[in-house]
């Protein structure tokens, strides 16, 4: 069984994206044992209590100093005793302390093709804005292992998303969503399950089927 851990800020659609696929089977002998937010308003926490999933925020803004809020947030993961910790759109760097004891086993969805559009300063609609306001004609989504960079750590998939002539920052956040994120992330969970990811010389390596 694998067991995660799935951090948020916002709606929650790529944490949704995830039950359903473990739901319908996609994502195999796996299990969300804990979701954390750090906005008390966030939907994703009615999302996992929905499915009595237990469902927690913690908010750096509770805590005297960001090292408080590291060790609290430490500490929750690994009282769930969890084998992955995926970043569903959370929206706070990870501390060096969860990095280090869950070295590629962290893993984030990014709305956009890394290397491009990624790193400080891009989340959110300010990713798509960006892709506008270059004027490229394809974007879409990443997963990838994280690692103490910004964006840096080895990528397992991507998905590319056609830029329309009309779109707005709003629309192609959505397409980018309904196209790429929502079926990479459970994608590369499922893999990882499966036991067919390893991560060799910094680069990920997908075994032969026969190997798993």
């Amino acid at each position: 069984m694998l067991k995660l851990a799935v951090l948020v800020s916002g709606g929650g659609t790529n944490l949704q994206a995830v039950m359903d696929r473990i739901d319908d089977g996609f994502i195999p002998d796996t299990k969300i044992e804990i979701i954390i937010s750090n906005n008390k308003n966030a939907y994703a926490l009615k999302r996992g209590k929905s499915r009595q999933i237990p469902s927690y925020c913690i908010s750096p803004g509770d805590y005297g100093d960001r090292e408080a809020f590291h060790r609290v947030l430490f500490q929750a993961i690994e009282r769930a005793n969890v084998d992955l910790i995926v970043l569903a759109g959370f929206l706070v760097a990870i501390p060096d302390c969860v990095i280090e004891k869950y070295r590629n086993r962290i893993i984030n969805v990014h709305p956009s093709l890394i290397p491009s559009f990624c790193g400080k300063g891009y989340y959110g609609l300010k990713v798509h804005e960006a892709v506008l306001s270059r004027g490229v004609k394809v974007t879409g989504a990443t997963v990838h292992f994280v690692d103490e960079g910004c964006d840096t750590g080895p990528i397992i998939l991507q998905k590319a998303v056609e830029v329309k002539d009309d779109d707005t920052a709003e629309i192609l956040q959505k397409r980018v969503m309904q196209e790429a994120e929502w079926e990479i992330l459970p994608q590369a969970i499922k893999l990882i399950a499966l036991k067919k990811i390893q991560v060799t010389d910094g680069r990920v390596v997908l075994r032969k089927v026969e190997e798993s």
